[in-house]
């Protein structure tokens, strides 16, 4: 299941950059960013190998201005702990949030190796304000793991609310690892906010995905 999980990963974020576009173009434009970003990344893969600060910028650059990071954040931290968070709280654990994602996708990004992408295209009328784009990720040995993306409409963009990988709910996953992380620090929210990215790097380890 890690191993699964990490190879999931790694499919994944060859096709996380979803840019803002209008949503009958949506599946079109997961395919289009996809090449793009795949492109960056063999044009610079050891350069962001020697040097993983630099891909995390790039990440972020791409991903960031297309990732509802506050939709994620407050769902990570569920309603009971984000009524509790001052505006600054909530401000400091969506940047350590978007950080901690960055680098933990972009571990697993690295170790992409041409693996076969399909957008599977989209049937029957779309919602225009929410809609899953689906995908499936062939590897060397023809394993195929399937994707799910939510993605919301928002300003006229569509940004990227959550993930299903092989059936395993990122978001989910994210929101376990914050409770478990206020039960073992009494409740402290400015010592989760703070080590945040240590319990990501933690969680990722214990599965082996380091």
């Amino acid at each position: 299941m890690t191993k699964m999980l990490r190879n999931s990963l790694i499919a994944l974020l060859t096709a996380l950059p979803l840019l803002a576009v209008a949503a009958p173009a949506a599946h079109e434009v997961v395919q289009e960013t996809t090449d793009t970003l795949l492109a960056d990344l063999k044009a610079n893969k050891e350069r962001y190998r020697n040097n993983p600060d630099d891909f995390y910028v790039s990440l972020n650059d791409i991903l960031g201005p297309v990732v509802d990071v506050d939709g994620i954040s407050r769902g990570v931290m569920t309603v009971r702990y984000s009524r509790q968070a001052t505006p600054e709280q909530m401000s400091r654990f969506q940047e350590n949030f978007k950080r901690s994602l960055m680098q933990f996708y972009g571990n697993a990004l690295l170790e992409y190796n041409n693996q076969d992408i399909r957008v599977i295209p989209a049937s029957g009328k779309q919602d225009p304000q929410r809609t899953s784009v689906n995908m499936e990720i062939r590897d060397g040995k023809g394993v195929v793991y399937p994707l799910s993306y939510t993605m919301v409409a928002q300003d006229d963009t569509w940004k990227l609310r959550n993930v299903v990988i092989n059936g395993i709910n990122v978001g989910k996953l994210f929101r376990d690892q914050f409770a478990q992380s206020m039960q073992a620090n009494g409740n402290n929210l400015d010592k989760v906010i703070d080590n945040w990215a240590n319990t990501v790097a933690r969680a990722r380890q214990a599965r082996g995905d380091s």
